[in-house]
């Protein structure tokens, strides 16, 4: 796609509708996966519910060392996608293929690591979470399952961010779907006993979300294969690397892995510290993670798109388009969350009862989204620059950045919140969002300087010195 420049008023005819086209093709396909995914943790919670707080509290606990392992293999995901995009636009098969399967390679080693804690260690886990030893006996139990789970989820995530950066969005939803559905159908086989199947509690859901990414996985393969999907089946050219090529990859993966992993050890430390916080508190904060994760899954349902949509134009170097489209994307992006959260918040009340949260756990569950509302627009603006940035070829800045503030300024306040000053838990949670406002001015600078578009492709490398010659031009005037 190109732009046409209007010679009297200076200024970029913007191509509007194809862009939205471009964009709700990626986008929607994307957000639909994640969003049944996220419906099916809430509906987990919901199923679980009947079975007291303690279990609920336990469920969402778990669900915070999988958020662990998400951001641990997540940083390999984030320089995947900016090797695959990019090579895409390029047609470049071979890199492609070489990346995917470096890309592989690491996700696994990272899925046994935390498969092993899961089902060996499950209650040193659940030390680490909370000291609420009721709570731990529960989580152990759906641990020393759902650890089966890890491999063949990260499997499945390495697959679907493979095609959903080479233009194969509609496969990994169609998986989800039969994933999801299959998920929901155990539950209630398993947790209850249905079917004279054995009334298993807790190990039941852990069970049904075990079986499920078994479904998920296999879907996966199946479709890619009917529907002679190249990249996915040519083995031998996903392990023919050479030391260049690691080097390279991990030039440009080093950063975003240690953003993700950094990040994700934050979080388990303000994790830690609202683990110790009441029963309620606990609760309503489970709750709480499975209705944010409505809004994430949605929103990286754009910011999959946003890196498609930049990463294939600076690979094809398109480096104009890639820079108006990445200026447009920053808000339109944050826009749809607002949206988002105005609707969540006018369901809350109805949600959060039937996840099993009443009196004090459901007015602390208020207070916990009322807070997100505000904190999440500008939160979700960061998130998208820098998955912008990544996919274009730095990925340096936003990490630097974020770690700096998370380890320099909203872990000490948490921590000190949480265990010194003994603040309550609402003063804690708007701490862990206190950085975003300077972050985003920070961030908007980096965006209009244009510094962030780095090619790896020879196409994207041999148009960039015209590019940056026409910004400082443009800066000068």
């Amino acid at each position: 796609m190109s732009y046409r420049f209007n010679k009297k008023q200076n200024t970029l005819n913007f191509p509007w509708k194809s862009f939205l086209t471009s964009l709700a093709g990626i986008a929607i396909p994307i957000a639909i996966q994640n969003l049944l995914t996220t419906t099916a943790s809430m509906v987990d919670t919901m199923m679980v519910a009947p079975l007291g707080e303690l279990s609920v509290g336990a469920l969402g606990l778990c669900a915070q060392f999988s958020s662990l392992l998400f951001s641990s293999y997540w940083g390999f995901v984030g320089g995947g996608m900016l090797f695959f995009s990019q090579y895409y636009g390029s047609k470049e098969d071979d890199g492609i293929e070489r990346s995917y399967g470096m890309t592989w390679a690491c996700m696994m080693f990272v899925a046994a690591v935390f498969s092993c804690f899961a089902i060996f260690a499950p209650h040193l886990v659940m030390q680490v979470y909370t000291d609420k030893v009721a709570i731990q006996e529960i989580g152990i139990q759906y641990l020393k399952i759902v650890g089966f789970a890890y491999l063949m989820q990260v499997f499945s995530m390495a697959m679907s961010s493979l095609l959903r950066a080479t233009d194969r969005v509609k496969i990994p939803m169609i998986a989800s779907i039969c994933s999801v559905a299959s998920n929901l159908f155990l539950n209630w086989v398993f947790i209850y006993g249905n079917l004279g199947a054995p009334k298993m509690g807790i190990r039941g859901a852990a069970l049904a979300t075990t079986i499920a990414a078994a479904i998920n996985l296999f879907t996966i393969y199946l479709l890619a294969w009917k529907s002679g999907y190249p990249y996915l089946f040519h083995v031998k050219g996903h392990f023919r690397w050479s030391r260049h090529h690691l080097v390279e990859y991990f030039h440009k993966c080093f950063p975003i892995i240690c953003n993700e992993l950094l990040v994700g050890i934050g979080n388990m430390v303000i994790n830690i510290t609202l683990g110790r916080q009441p029963e309620q508190v606990i609760a309503a904060l489970a709750v709480f993670r499975t209705m944010e994760g409505l809004v994430i899954g949605f929103f990286a349902g754009f910011s999959n798109a946003a890196s498609v949509l930049v990463g294939t134009c600076v690979g094809a170097g398109e480096l104009e388009t890639a820079y108006e489209r990445a200026k447009r994307l920053v808000y339109l992006c944050s826009g749809v969350i607002l949206c988002v959260n105005l609707l969540l918040f006018t369901l809350h009340s109805p949600i959060l009862h039937r996840m099993s949260l009443s009196g004090e756990s459901y007015r602390i569950g208020t207070h916990l989204l009322i807070i997100y509302g505000v904190a999440s627009v500008i939160r979700m603006g960061n998130w998208i620059q820098n998955d912008t940035y990544r996919a274009s070829g730095d990925a340096v800045h936003g990490t630097v950045l974020e770690i700096i503030f998370l380890y320099a300024l909203v872990l000490p306040l948490v921590v000190l919140g949480g265990f010194v000053w003994k603040l309550p838990y609402w003063a804690i949670f708007i701490f862990c969002y206190i950085d975003e406002p300077v972050r985003y001015i920070e961030m908007q600078h980096h965006l209009y300087s244009g510094k962030w578009i780095r090619p790896v492709t020879d196409i994207g490398l041999k148009k960039l010195p015209a590019f940056q010659e026409k910004l400082r031009k443009k800066e000068k005037h």
